[in-house]
């Protein structure tokens, strides 16, 4: 089973990011894979919620040698194996009924995402696939997808954790996209500090025949020689005779000695 170890988490689902051609796309859910204390069983437990607000759970235990084992359950399937491909994909065979079988694909993709593809027939006999993407969970939704699996049972107890959880849910979203609101708003205004500390530092350096005035605007100009001076004259009033190579800035002195470079 260390082939394994790559799967073993509870994944949430992208609901918003998987195809389904049989059943409706799932609101939220949850997939996890773990594995016995022997080391040789999957554990498979999906919860999920639809659209309409229903609550629905499937688990099974699959022997993981790749050879077909009876379920305990019968309502999932008869049958079931499952095969390790290598350390980031491996494949479950679910033997439903007679021919009929549910094919389970698991892939890590590069990004660390995990992609499950479910191959199977539906009533009429035509093939379909249903493919749900989730990441690793970051939270405690005990959510999960494919709703056209085996065995569907809507559970109270879901339901009422749904409702509690999402309500959990929206409180600290709403939290925490207000402080990451302010957060940016603190980027913004250090990224503003630091253009005005280095506009500061240019004129600062340059030459000064005068003391500026605080809240007075000036005109910062670059010379030929690459050097700056500071003037209270306009490129306008200059004309096309001034003595500078080009107008750097229109600026302003603010009260705490900084310059700030007026649009």
């Amino acid at each position: 089973m260390i082939q394994a170890y790559n799967f073993l988490y509870s994944w949430q689902l992208f609901p918003e990011k998987g195809i389904y051609e049989k059943g409706e796309r799932p609101k939220s859910g949850i997939y996890k894979l773990s594995a016995s204390e022997e080391r040789n069983n999957l554990s498979v437990e999906m919860n999920w919620v639809t659209l309409e607000n229903q609550a629905f759970s499937s688990d099974y235990v699959l022997e993981a040698d790749g050879d077909f084992h009876p379920l305990a359950d019968q309502a999932i399937a008869e049958k079931a194996k499952v095969q390790f491909i290598d350390s980031i994909s491996f494949e479950i065979l679910l033997l439903i009924s007679g021919e009929k079988t549910l094919r389970i694909f698991h892939e890590i993709q590069p990004n660390g995402y995990l992609k499950v593809t479910e191959q199977s027939t539906n009533e009429e006999g035509n093939a379909y696939q249903n493919i749900s993407y989730y990441h690793k969970q970051m939270s405690v939704l005990p959510y999960s997808t494919s709703v056209s699996g085996a065995v569907i049972r809507p559970t109270e107890e879901g339901m009422i954790r749904h409702k509690s959880l999402t309500a959990m849910e929206e409180q600290t979203n709403m939290q925490l996209t207000q402080i990451r609101q302010q957060i940016e708003l603190l980027a913004l205004q250090a990224q503003e500090i630091q253009r005005r500390k280095e506009l500061s530092v240019l004129i600062y350096s340059a030459k000064l025949n005068f003391t500026p005035v605080i809240g007075q605007q000036y005109y910062l100009y670059e010379k030929k020689d690459g050097s700056h001076f500071l003037s209270l004259v306009s490129p306008r009033e200059w004309g096309p005779s001034g003595p500078f190579k080009k107008c750097a800035a229109a600026v302003k002195l603010l009260a705490d000695h900084t310059w700030m470079e007026l649009v």
